[in-house]
């Protein structure tokens, strides 16, 4: 028989076991177990990612329902839709709670990730009404442990990551250290990726409080690849090898990233913890680029521009005091909370670099080398700003009115402060300030201790904001949600959610032309509604598993142009499984495992016009992992990624002349050892 391995989470007031999440604290800002919270939220657990070997955040959430990939900007930018909501540079990926502006935020300091559906503004301000995605970094630990792992990739090159962690001798302090390494080739006919991650922290264990300082730093170099083309006269993608690229070997994103965060927690008394959490974090860059501008479909002949952006800078200061307690009022137990946030952020873009557009490209006979680097800059597009702030005040009540009902219930009030704007002289687009309340309620029945049923009504908002265009101080976007679902353990320990939801964003900003002038309007409306189900943990005390199957039915309510349109990388389904088998020990001590399995979606329109569609794909992934007993232990694995090869494309750029490809097949091999 297999031993139970239960994990504690290492922050963020989580816990789970092995595939399967128990409690989190994304959703509500206080330690609750998942059945007891009136909302779905989906766990995707360290140990699913090791098995897995995920890399990026993608990776992750493709374990995820209704969870798609939308503009990646090239691949360069974290982006994801939420039921239906969603783009880059969003502020929905955060980083232990906090929000963060790193444009890819999953790394080797990732414990897992946490998905919290629908709207999440009450508890973190400005969002999307799809919800909101948590990482929880690994922490220092009073036990000394760590690993050494490398991976080597079919593509060329491979990885390497160094984690130790444990006590200060003879003090109440802690520590760990974490890096990571790599350098690929990308899979296209060119192109490499580098990273280099250093993540140090320290964490002070006193009788009553916690502090841990933790700080991350990246330096990267990413291909900056928008992809292929899709033919609007055929609707599929141009009969052209998927690895040959449109673009110049210039194409390089260059950039570092920094992120500091202070969490500190004190208890109070027997009944009361406060909280007071610090992030700041920064990102850096700059890029050269050969766009497409055009694409001839008799000829195969494109139109090409050179762009560039030179010192694009953004930061962001983001601070929150949370005083959460438990208290009996007239018999019934109330868990409380009480807290307040601000956030700041700034972004800065100076030499945006434009040069005139170019021809003498063809898809079919590609010769490379004869648009160069650009160099002159564009005064009119350059010293792109945006900063905004945001204050935030919340207060939320988990009523116990009996053993089986609970009422959860909540509000914030939100004040903003905002401007953007372009260009030499400068223009000021958006000047905007105002406040919201954004209430929130929720009802939990437990019909047993394994088994809840509950329904929830959730507000979102987000402020118009417009760098290229006069926009004023429209009013901002607001969403309203309604769920109602079902969350139940079974069999050895699994955790599953069935939930409906519908969401309706008012207040959507389009551009109306009167005249032959355009104007800003908000009177645009998108409404989205579905089902989804996950589950997640033991089958078995050998099988685990995590799975998913999401439907979202999205379309443009109001628009002058799009209405009855379904919005952009929105796909109806998503479903995802995977599955591992433990042999337990083979051969004397040593163990065995193996898994597998797939994930996809079905068709996404490629642009707002839904003039052509992305096809539906499914991927299949294989594992088998081996691990030597000893008094340090190594496990060697080989993951196999994209067994059958498949073509597919996982996002657009909203036009058809920029379509992300997904990655081929790819085997890894990796070996860790652990100490």
């Amino acid at each position: 028989m297999l031993t139970t391995l239960v994990v504690q989470a290492e922050a963020g007031g989580g816990e789970t076991k092995g595939f399967q999440p128990i409690a989190t604290s994304t959703a509500t800002l206080t330690e609750m177990p998942i059945l007891d919270i009136p909302q779905a939220v989906n766990v995707v657990t360290n140990e699913v990612i090791v098995d897995q070997n995920a890399r990026t955040l993608d990776q992750v959430l493709a374990n995820v329902s209704n969870v798609t990939q939308a503009n990646t900007l090239g691949g360069t930018q974290d982006a994801f839709i939420r039921r239906g909501f969603g783009d880059n540079r969003d502020g929905s990926v955060l980083t232990n709670g906090l929000r963060s502006v790193w444009p890819r935020s999953f790394n080797a300091t990732a414990d897992r990730v946490e998905v919290v559906k629908g709207p999440a503004s009450t508890l973190y301000g400005i969002q999307e009404p799809g919800g909101i995605i948590n990482i929880i970094t690994k922490t220092p630990q009073q036990t000394f442990g760590g690993s050494l792992g490398g991976t080597l990739s079919s593509f060329g090159g491979g990885y390497a990551d160094f984690d130790i962690t444990g006590p200060v001798a003879g003090t109440n302090f802690a520590y760990r250290l974490i890096a990571e390494y790599q350098d690929t080739d990308y899979w296209r006919n060119f192109g490499t990726t580098r990273q280099n991650v250093f993540a140090p922290s320290v964490s002070w264990y006193g009788e009553d409080a916690t502090v841990t300082v933790a700080y991350t730093h990246r330096d990267y170099t990413v291909p900056f690849d928008r992809g292929t083309i899709f033919d609007l006269n055929t609707g599929k993608a141009v009969n052209v090898d998927r690895r040959t690229r449109f673009d110049e070997a210039y194409n390089v994103t260059e950039g570092s990233s920094d992120l500091f965060q202070i969490n500190a927690e004190r208890q109070l008394s027997d009944n009361w913890k406060l909280k007071v959490n610090y992030g700041y974090s920064r990102d850096i860059y700059s890029d050269n680029q050969s766009r497409v501008i055009a694409y001839n479909a008799t000829t195969g002949a494109l139109t090409r521009r050179a762009d560039a952006t030179q010192d694009s800078t953004q930061y962001d200061h983001n601070v929150r005091a949370d005083l959460a307690g438990t208290v009996n009022i007239a018999g019934f137990k109330n868990e409380l909370l009480f807290g307040a946030s601000y956030n700041y952020y700034d972004l800065l873009r100076t030499d945006m670099i434009r040069c005139a557009n170019r021809t003498g490209f063809n898809i079919y006979r590609p010769v490379y080398g004869q648009l160069s680097p650009c160099t002159t800059v564009s005064a009119s597009d350059s010293d792109q700003t945006t900063q905004q702030s945001v204050y935030n005040g919340y207060a939320q009540d988990a009523l116990y009115l009996t053993d089986q009902w609970i009422v959860v219930a909540g509000g914030s009030f939100q004040y903003y402060d905002q401007m953007a704007g372009k260009g030499r002289p400068f223009n000021l687009n958006t000047e905007a300030d105002g406040s919201e309340f954004m209430p929130r309620a929720g009802i939990v029945y437990k019909a047993t201790d394994k088994l809840s049923f509950y329904a929830n009504y959730a507000t979102s908002f987000v402020p118009q904001t417009s760098i290229a265009s006069y926009i004023g101080n429209l009013p901002p976007e607001t969403g309203v949600s309604y769920e109602a679902g079902v969350k139940f353990d079974m069999l050895k320990g699994l955790t599953a959610t069935a939930a409906v939801f519908d969401i309706e964003k008012e207040n959507v900003l389009y551009t109306e032309v009167i005249g032959g002038e355009s104007y800003a309007r908000t009177a645009g409306k998108v409404r989205s509604q579905g089902f989804e189900f996950d589950v997640a943990g033991a089958v078995t005390d050998r099988i685990n598993l995590i799975a998913s199957y999401g439907y979202t039915d999205a379309v443009v309510v109001e628009d002058p142009d799009y209405q009855g349109n379904t919005p952009t990388n929105v796909a109806r389904h998503t479903y995802s499984l995977f599955a591992t088998y433990d042999f337990g020990k083979v051969w004397g001590d040593n163990r065995l495992k193996v898994g597998g399995g797939m994930h996809g979606r079905s068709r996404a329109p490629g642009d707002p016009a839904n003039d052509f569609w992305l096809p539906a794909y499914t991927v299949f992934d294989a594992l088998i992992a081996y691990t030597i007993q000893a008094k340090n232990p190594i496990t060697v694995q080989l993951n196999v990624k994209n067994i059958f090869d498949t073509t597919y494309y996982t996002s657009t750029q909203a036009t058809n002349l920029g379509v992300e490809i997904g990655d081929p097949l790819e085997a890894l091999l990796s070996a860790r050892v652990s100490f």
